[in-house]
């Protein structure tokens, strides 16, 4: 005959080890739920070849309503299009720094910059540039006025420009500045004096 205490320690044993599994059936049904953190999909801009220059950026100052002329010196290639873009790229990268002072959202981007003839700029910015930026009229206006003065300053001849967000045309930045239309680049720089004379 078995001793009772033997059949009560493996029918313990036996608990424990159909407990485990159920345990680990379920563990494994959580981790085949838990989806993997997406992975970023915007491309990789390739590293800029070419001289470091002197330029001038416009930065916009949400406090003061203004834009100041910051000078840096970037790396820019040789094509007229391709330094256009990179000039701009290089202002956003000063916008998504920690202690910017006109902060846009993370992963705002510059996806391309076509320069069309007769003085035509045509600026396309991706969707979380656009859908992710804070709403109204002067932040937006500040963004756009940034953009435009600093291209416009940098790359000669430019005297309109176009902003699209992902290659299309969209009505306003974040529900107030007008996109629809193209800026004059007079125009442009008329508005930046008087918010320079308002300070």
């Amino acid at each position: 005959m078995i001793p009772r205490h033997l059949i009560i320690g493996v029918a313990v044993l036996l608990a424990i080890t159909f407990g485990m599994s159920v345990y680990v059936w379920q563990m494994r049904g959580r981790v085949d739920r838990v989806k993997a953190p997406p992975t970023s999909t915007q491309p990789v801009a390739p590293p800029v070849s070419g001289s470091t220059e002197q330029v001038t950026l416009y930065v916009a100052y949400d406090d003061a309503g203004i834009l100041r002329p910051k000078v840096a010196r970037i790396p820019l290639p040789v094509g007229r299009q391709e330094r256009a873009t990179e000039l701009l790229r290089s202002l956003l990268t000063l916008y998504e720094d920690k202690i910017s002072p006109h902060p846009l959202a993370a992963g705002s981007e510059i996806r391309d910059v076509y320069l069309v003839d007769p003085g035509l700029a045509v600026i396309d910015v991706n969707a979380a540039f656009a859908d992710s930026h804070r709403s109204g009229v002067l932040v937006e206006e500040l963004t756009v006025v940034s953009l435009v003065e600093t291209l416009s300053a940098n790359v000669p001849g430019i005297t309109r420009v176009k902003i699209l967000v992902e290659g299309r045309e969209r009505d306003t930045l974040a529900g107030h500045v007008d996109l629809s239309n193209f800026y004059d680049v007079p125009a442009v720089t008329s508005v930046v004096a008087q918010l320079q004379n308002a300070q």
